[in-house]
């Protein structure tokens, strides 16, 4: 971590093109804080003193998680993630662990208001989540806020995800395994995109479905400059 009167290589990590996570510091994350204390609000002063093993990238070690949650509301996309809970779907915690790599909006969690946060790796922490207790719910939550609903399923009639046009300002709608996306959801969306798929399965994880199609937005409309 920079310390202070470091060089601006020290400084800025990313400046030689070094990754979201340093390689000398490996998975463990950093030790206590080394010479004089920093002043800066965004510092925890517990993290500055016992050190900071988070999953979290190094631009925010040591940094409280109010103060993270805030720097990311700066650089968030108006993208946003709905995934079906109608059966406790174990897949939520990993779209929620992606949904914050990609800095998406929101995740919005439709019909069970519990699920399995075990996959998200305490992500969902800086990742702002809203509930839904139906599917009708959702989608005059994205009529109200000119959100534009694209559900993702493998359906007859789908269009290719790997062709379509999605929306900027967009909400991508998933099913559950093996359901897939409700009748209801489909039919309040403007088209229903489908991954291209060459094997023999009938469908893919929907936590890598999810991934996919994110990532299919990215590539469309985020900033790459702004990428760790």
């Amino acid at each position: 971590m920079p310390k202070p009167g470091a060089s601006e290589s020290a400084a800025n990590p990313y400046a030689e093109g070094r990754g979201p996570t340093e390689w000398n510091e490996g998975r463990h994350g950093v030790g206590p804080w080394e010479g004089p204390l920093p002043d800066d609000p965004r510092y925890d002063p517990e993290l500055l003193t016992d050190g900071d093993h988070r999953n979290v990238v190094d631009a925010y070690r040591y940094w409280t998680r109010e103060a993270i949650v805030a720097d990311i509301d700066t650089r968030r996309h108006p993208l946003h993630i709905a995934i079906e809970n109608f059966e406790n779907d174990s897949n939520i915690g990993t779209v929620v662990r992606t949904a914050n790599a990609f800095a998406v909006d929101t995740v919005h969690i439709v019909g069970r208001r519990r699920w399995n946060r075990r996959g998200a790796m305490v992500t969902d922490r800086y990742q702002h989540l809203m509930h839904h207790d139906t599917v009708g719910e959702l989608i005059e939550w994205a009529h109200d806020h000119g959100v534009t609903v694209v559900a993702i399923d493998n359906t007859p009639g789908s269009v290719p995800l790997e062709t379509a046009e999605l929306p900027e300002k967009c909400l991508l709608l998933f099913g559950q395994e093996g359901p897939g996306v409700s009748a209801e959801a489909q039919d309040n969306a403007v088209m229903t995109c489908s991954i291209a798929q060459f094997g023999s399965t009938r469908s893919i994880n929907a936590g890598v479905a999810a991934g996919i199609a994110m990532h299919a937005w990215i590539r469309q409309h985020a900033d790459l400059s702004r990428a760790w």
